[in-house]
Protein backbone atom coordinates (compact mmCIF):
# COMPACT_ATOMS: atom_id res chain seq x y z
CA UNK A 1 0.00 0.00 0.00
CA UNK A 2 2.82 1.78 -0.17
CA UNK A 3 4.68 2.40 3.45
CA UNK A 4 8.24 2.03 3.84
CA UNK A 5 8.45 -1.09 6.51
CA UNK A 6 12.33 -0.98 8.62
CA UNK A 7 13.16 -3.99 9.67
CA UNK A 8 15.62 -4.07 12.75
CA UNK A 9 17.90 -7.59 14.15
CA UNK A 10 16.25 -7.27 17.67
CA UNK A 11 13.14 -5.63 17.22
CA UNK A 12 9.54 -5.90 15.54
CA UNK A 13 9.21 -4.36 11.82
CA UNK A 14 8.29 -0.89 11.70
CA UNK A 15 5.54 0.52 9.83
CA UNK A 16 6.82 4.09 8.58
CA UNK A 17 3.16 6.24 8.31
CA UNK A 18 2.71 7.21 4.19
CA UNK A 19 0.82 10.26 5.88
CA UNK A 20 -1.48 10.70 2.38
CA UNK A 21 -2.20 13.61 1.79
CA UNK A 22 -6.31 12.86 0.89
CA UNK A 23 -8.41 10.46 2.01
CA UNK A 24 -10.11 10.63 -1.64
CA UNK A 25 -6.92 8.58 -2.84
CA UNK A 26 -8.38 4.95 -2.12
CA UNK A 27 -5.61 2.36 -1.94
CA UNK A 28 -7.50 -0.94 -2.78
CA UNK A 29 -6.76 -1.16 -6.24
CA UNK A 30 -3.08 -0.12 -5.73
CA UNK A 31 -2.12 -3.01 -3.06
CA UNK A 32 -2.32 -5.36 -5.95
CA UNK A 33 -0.35 -3.51 -8.43
CA UNK A 34 2.56 -2.58 -6.42
CA UNK A 35 5.68 -4.55 -6.63
CA UNK A 36 5.80 -6.00 -3.00
CA UNK A 37 2.68 -8.05 -3.74
CA UNK A 38 3.91 -9.22 -7.04
CA UNK A 39 6.77 -10.24 -5.20
CA UNK A 40 4.71 -11.84 -2.76
CA UNK A 41 2.46 -13.27 -5.61
CA UNK A 42 5.15 -14.63 -7.51
CA UNK A 43 7.14 -16.66 -4.45
CA UNK A 44 3.80 -18.29 -3.10
CA UNK A 45 3.34 -19.74 -6.89
CA UNK A 46 6.74 -21.04 -7.16
CA UNK A 47 6.14 -22.48 -3.77
CA UNK A 48 3.23 -24.02 -5.20
CA UNK A 49 4.33 -25.34 -8.19
CA UNK A 50 7.54 -27.03 -6.38
CA UNK A 51 5.67 -28.61 -3.78
CA UNK A 52 2.20 -29.13 -4.95
CA UNK A 53 0.58 -26.53 -2.27
CA UNK A 54 1.31 -23.93 0.21
CA UNK A 55 0.36 -23.40 3.83
CA UNK A 56 0.10 -20.85 6.27
CA UNK A 57 -0.19 -16.90 5.74
CA UNK A 58 0.46 -13.65 5.94
CA UNK A 59 -1.07 -10.96 8.79
CA UNK A 60 -3.17 -8.31 7.02
CA UNK A 61 -3.61 -6.38 9.61
CA UNK A 62 -7.20 -4.97 9.98
CA UNK A 63 -9.14 -1.99 8.92
CA UNK A 64 -8.41 0.53 11.62
CA UNK A 65 -4.43 -0.54 11.54
CA UNK A 66 -4.13 0.31 8.13
CA UNK A 67 -5.86 3.22 7.75
CA UNK A 68 -4.01 4.36 10.43
CA UNK A 69 -0.81 3.29 8.73
CA UNK A 70 -1.79 5.41 5.54
CA UNK A 71 -2.81 8.40 7.14
CA UNK A 72 -1.11 8.79 10.43
CA UNK A 73 -2.51 10.77 13.51
CA UNK A 74 -4.45 12.67 11.18
CA UNK A 75 -7.07 10.04 11.14
CA UNK A 76 -7.99 10.83 14.05
CA UNK A 77 -9.10 14.03 12.86
CA UNK A 78 -10.46 12.90 9.72
CA UNK A 79 -12.80 10.63 11.95
CA UNK A 80 -14.72 13.52 13.31
CA UNK A 81 -14.42 16.36 10.76
CA UNK A 82 -14.85 14.59 7.52
CA UNK A 83 -17.22 11.70 8.39
CA UNK A 84 -18.24 10.81 4.50
CA UNK A 85 -14.69 10.65 3.37
CA UNK A 86 -13.70 9.08 6.44
CA UNK A 87 -16.21 6.14 5.92
CA UNK A 88 -15.61 5.43 2.40
CA UNK A 89 -11.51 5.08 2.96
CA UNK A 90 -12.68 2.44 5.07
CA UNK A 91 -14.51 0.98 2.61
CA UNK A 92 -11.90 0.67 0.43
CA UNK A 93 -8.88 -0.86 3.13
CA UNK A 94 -12.17 -3.10 3.79
CA UNK A 95 -12.84 -4.02 -0.16
CA UNK A 96 -8.70 -4.86 -0.32
CA UNK A 97 -8.79 -6.98 2.78
CA UNK A 98 -11.76 -9.22 1.45
CA UNK A 99 -9.61 -9.20 -1.80
CA UNK A 100 -6.55 -9.75 -0.46
CA UNK A 101 -7.49 -12.56 2.26
CA UNK A 102 -10.26 -14.22 -0.39
CA UNK A 103 -6.93 -15.00 -2.34
CA UNK A 104 -5.04 -16.31 0.49
CA UNK A 105 -8.06 -18.49 1.55
CA UNK A 106 -8.11 -19.89 -1.62
CA UNK A 107 -4.56 -20.73 -2.06
CA UNK A 108 -3.77 -22.08 1.85
CA UNK A 109 -7.38 -22.92 3.19
CA UNK A 110 -6.35 -19.83 5.73
CA UNK A 111 -5.82 -16.66 6.37
CA UNK A 112 -5.11 -15.34 10.40
CA UNK A 113 -2.65 -18.28 11.49
CA UNK A 114 0.36 -15.63 11.31
CA UNK A 115 -2.13 -12.89 14.08
CA UNK A 116 -2.52 -16.43 16.48
CA UNK A 117 -1.66 -19.69 15.82
CA UNK A 118 -4.76 -21.54 17.84
CA UNK A 119 -7.02 -20.07 15.13
CA UNK A 120 -5.84 -23.33 13.06
CA UNK A 121 -7.19 -25.29 15.46
CA UNK A 122 -10.77 -24.77 14.70
CA UNK A 123 -12.46 -27.52 12.18
CA UNK A 124 -11.89 -24.27 10.15
CA UNK A 125 -9.33 -21.98 10.15
CA UNK A 126 -10.77 -18.88 12.09
CA UNK A 127 -10.57 -15.26 9.74
CA UNK A 128 -9.12 -13.32 12.63
CA UNK A 129 -10.04 -9.25 12.46
CA UNK A 130 -6.74 -7.42 13.78
CA UNK A 131 -8.17 -4.23 15.87
CA UNK A 132 -5.79 -3.85 18.12
CA UNK A 133 -5.88 0.39 17.52
CA UNK A 134 -9.60 0.36 18.62
CA UNK A 135 -7.65 1.07 22.02
CA UNK A 136 -7.52 4.31 20.34
CA UNK A 137 -11.00 4.88 19.79
CA UNK A 138 -14.25 5.09 21.39
CA UNK A 139 -17.05 2.55 21.59
CA UNK A 140 -19.39 4.72 19.59
CA UNK A 141 -16.63 5.23 16.63
CA UNK A 142 -16.22 2.05 16.05
CA UNK A 143 -20.18 1.29 15.79
CA UNK A 144 -20.40 4.26 13.45
CA UNK A 145 -17.08 3.60 11.28
CA UNK A 146 -16.26 0.02 11.90
CA UNK A 147 -18.64 -2.49 13.18
CA UNK A 148 -20.87 -2.87 9.98
CA UNK A 149 -17.55 -4.97 8.41
CA UNK A 150 -17.13 -7.09 11.91
CA UNK A 151 -21.19 -8.03 11.54
CA UNK A 152 -21.02 -8.45 7.52
CA UNK A 153 -17.90 -11.00 7.87
CA UNK A 154 -19.13 -12.87 10.54
CA UNK A 155 -22.26 -13.85 8.27
CA UNK A 156 -20.28 -14.62 5.54
CA UNK A 157 -16.75 -15.86 6.33
CA UNK A 158 -17.64 -17.86 9.71
CA UNK A 159 -15.23 -19.03 11.64
CA UNK A 160 -15.05 -15.33 12.11
CA UNK A 161 -13.04 -13.61 15.45
CA UNK A 162 -11.55 -10.48 16.44
CA UNK A 163 -8.00 -9.87 18.01
CA UNK A 164 -7.50 -7.06 20.68
CA UNK A 165 -4.25 -7.41 22.42
CA UNK A 166 -5.15 -4.07 24.09
CA UNK A 167 -6.00 -4.29 28.12
CA UNK A 168 -9.23 -2.57 27.51
CA UNK A 169 -11.37 -5.35 25.44
CA UNK A 170 -13.68 -5.10 28.03
CA UNK A 171 -15.09 -1.28 26.71
CA UNK A 172 -16.38 -3.14 23.61
CA UNK A 173 -18.32 -6.10 24.86
CA UNK A 174 -21.40 -4.77 24.80
CA UNK A 175 -20.79 -3.55 20.60
CA UNK A 176 -18.68 -7.33 20.74
CA UNK A 177 -22.13 -8.85 21.26
CA UNK A 178 -23.81 -7.34 18.49
CA UNK A 179 -21.58 -9.04 15.73
CA UNK A 180 -24.11 -12.24 15.54
CA UNK A 181 -21.30 -14.58 14.33
CA UNK A 182 -18.82 -13.98 16.85
CA UNK A 183 -16.63 -17.28 17.15
CA UNK A 184 -13.71 -15.90 18.41
CA UNK A 185 -12.04 -13.07 20.45
CA UNK A 186 -8.35 -13.25 21.11
CA UNK A 187 -8.03 -10.38 24.20
CA UNK A 188 -5.81 -8.84 25.84
CA UNK A 189 -3.83 -9.37 29.30
CA UNK A 190 -5.42 -6.72 31.28
CA UNK A 191 -9.06 -7.61 29.79
CA UNK A 192 -12.14 -7.79 32.25
CA UNK A 193 -12.93 -11.48 31.39
CA UNK A 194 -15.74 -12.18 33.44
CA UNK A 195 -17.52 -8.66 32.10
CA UNK A 196 -16.52 -10.43 28.44
CA UNK A 197 -18.35 -13.67 28.71
CA UNK A 198 -21.21 -12.11 30.53
CA UNK A 199 -21.61 -10.57 26.74
CA UNK A 200 -20.36 -13.32 25.27
CA UNK A 201 -21.09 -16.11 26.36
CA UNK A 202 -21.35 -18.89 23.19
CA UNK A 203 -17.53 -16.91 21.99
CA UNK A 204 -14.26 -18.57 22.34
CA UNK A 205 -12.23 -16.46 24.29
CA UNK A 206 -8.26 -16.85 23.98
CA UNK A 207 -6.23 -15.42 26.87
CA UNK A 208 -3.00 -13.76 25.77
CA UNK A 209 -0.74 -13.36 28.50
CA UNK A 210 1.62 -10.13 27.99
CA UNK A 211 5.41 -11.00 27.75
CA UNK A 212 6.42 -7.62 29.50
CA UNK A 213 4.30 -9.12 32.73
CA UNK A 214 5.73 -12.74 32.54
CA UNK A 215 9.45 -11.51 32.36
CA UNK A 216 8.47 -9.54 36.02
CA UNK A 217 6.36 -12.29 37.64
CA UNK A 218 7.34 -15.00 39.34
CA UNK A 219 6.13 -18.73 38.69
CA UNK A 220 3.68 -18.43 41.26
CA UNK A 221 2.13 -14.96 39.71
CA UNK A 222 2.14 -16.43 36.46
CA UNK A 223 -0.10 -19.84 37.84
CA UNK A 224 -2.32 -17.16 40.07
CA UNK A 225 -2.83 -15.57 37.04
CA UNK A 226 -4.04 -18.21 34.40
CA UNK A 227 -6.23 -19.67 37.16
CA UNK A 228 -7.88 -16.26 37.56
CA UNK A 229 -8.73 -15.96 34.18
CA UNK A 230 -9.96 -19.18 33.16
CA UNK A 231 -12.36 -18.86 36.23
CA UNK A 232 -13.80 -15.98 34.55
CA UNK A 233 -14.03 -17.41 31.71
CA UNK A 234 -16.12 -20.46 33.57
CA UNK A 235 -16.24 -22.65 30.17
CA UNK A 236 -12.94 -24.75 29.62
CA UNK A 237 -14.33 -25.60 26.03
CA UNK A 238 -14.49 -21.65 25.07
CA UNK A 239 -11.32 -20.86 26.70
CA UNK A 240 -7.76 -20.68 25.42
CA UNK A 241 -4.38 -19.61 26.45
CA UNK A 242 -1.49 -18.13 24.12
CA UNK A 243 1.48 -15.56 24.94
CA UNK A 244 3.80 -14.86 21.77
CA UNK A 245 7.13 -12.88 21.30
CA UNK A 246 8.52 -14.02 24.59
CA UNK A 247 12.55 -13.37 24.80
CA UNK A 248 15.02 -14.43 27.01
CA UNK A 249 14.32 -12.12 29.67
CA UNK A 250 11.01 -14.61 30.24
CA UNK A 251 12.66 -17.53 31.88
CA UNK A 252 12.11 -21.21 31.49
CA UNK A 253 10.74 -21.78 34.99
CA UNK A 254 7.67 -19.75 33.70
CA UNK A 255 7.19 -21.06 30.83
CA UNK A 256 6.95 -23.95 32.17
CA UNK A 257 4.87 -22.66 34.69
CA UNK A 258 2.27 -21.80 31.62
CA UNK A 259 2.22 -25.45 30.82
CA UNK A 260 1.95 -26.84 34.02
CA UNK A 261 -0.81 -24.50 34.93
CA UNK A 262 -2.71 -26.12 31.95
CA UNK A 263 -2.13 -29.28 32.47
CA UNK A 264 -3.15 -29.07 35.97
CA UNK A 265 -6.61 -27.12 35.00
CA UNK A 266 -7.36 -29.84 32.87
CA UNK A 267 -6.79 -32.83 34.95
CA UNK A 268 -9.24 -31.25 37.84
CA UNK A 269 -11.65 -30.65 34.72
Amino acid sequence: MGCKVDYFESAPPQVICKAIESLDKAPADDAFKSGVFKSFNGMREALKTKFGYVTGDVNWGGILNLAIDLRGQDLFIDMNEEREKSAAFFSSIAAMIEKFTDGMQENTNSTSISVNRNVSRFDAPVLLHSECSLTMISEDMYREYLQAYDIAWSKKKTPFGVHYCGADPHRFAVAFSEIPGLDFLDLGWGGDVALLRKHLPKTFLNLRLSPMELSRCSPAEVRETILRLVKQSGDLGLTGICCINMDDKVSDENVSAILETRKEILEKA
